[in-house]
């Protein structure tokens, strides 16, 4: 857990939630699933024990106004010299709703499996960097910070352990995510949405906490890599489960 887990800025009173307001609004007014399915056969299995409880929604919160959401997203990364697919999920959950008016949410937890650098024995480990901010407009997913630690897939010992990432703190990868596909019901039992996401426009920094080996690894991955230079696309679908 961080200690950033609610998530309450200026901005948040722009923005509607992409991901269940508009949702839970045509669903109310009867949209019909894609492919017109009540419920979706393949379906991932979505795991919500990562779930903030209700004690940990902030003071003020009517638990029966919020709800869970659990995010997968696969896709394709290219920043520096890194060109690789993301064929297992990222899954990011987390609990949103309003209090006093005003929306807010509390960050639950992100895994997702390493990513091996293509030429090389290192792989990238993408982490939560500190910051979500998941409300969005017309065009806009939303925004989270990501750092990606460093590890080796054949265990080399001269990497320092998890100190040494891509990205960290105030250095995170900032994301700003804009809608590449729209957002469509592929189910309703369980509530499920799909769309597509990217950000093109992010910077990354050198490597941080890898003593020695910082300029060689900024070398074979090419970093830093400034704004324009790089992209993250995402395919993401989110289950949405209420708190009562």
């Amino acid at each position: 857990m961080t200690q950033n887990r609610v998530t309450s800025n200026r901005t948040v009173l722009r923005f509607t939630s992409a991901a269940a307001g508009a949702l839970l609004a045509g669903l109310a007014l009867g949209a019909a699933p894609a492919h017109g399915a009540e419920r979706a056969a393949d379906l991932p299995e979505f795991d919500f024990s990562a779930c903030p409880t209700i004690d940990e929604l902030p003071a003020g919160a009517d638990s029966g106004t919020w709800r869970c959401e659990v995010m997968h997203a696969t896709g394709h990364l290219r920043m520096g010299t890194i060109d690789e697919p993301l064929t297992e999920p990222m899954k990011i959950t987390f609990a949103e709703g309003r209090v006093g008016g005003e929306f807010r949410q509390v960050f639950g937890e992100m895994t997702a499996a390493p990513i091996r650098v293509g030429g090389t024995p290192l792989t990238l480990t993408p982490q939560y960097g500190g910051y979500s901010d998941f409300l969005s407009d017309d065009t806009r997913r939303g925004e989270f910070d990501i750092k990606f630690a460093i590890g080796s897939a054949h265990g080399l010992p001269a990497l320092p352990s998890s100190s040494c990432s891509v990205g960290s703190g105030e250095d995170a990868v900032h994301l700003v995510l804009k809608n590449t596909d729209p957002m469509q019901v592929i189910s309703r039992d369980p509530l499920v949405a799909a769309f597509g996401a990217q950000d093109t426009e992010f910077a990354v920094p050198g490597t941080s906490g890898c003593g020695p080996l910082s300029r060689a690894l900024n070398r074979v991955l090419g970093l830093p890599s400034a704004a324009g230079a790089n992209a993250f696309d995402m395919d993401v679908t989110v289950a949405i489960r209420p708190y009562i």
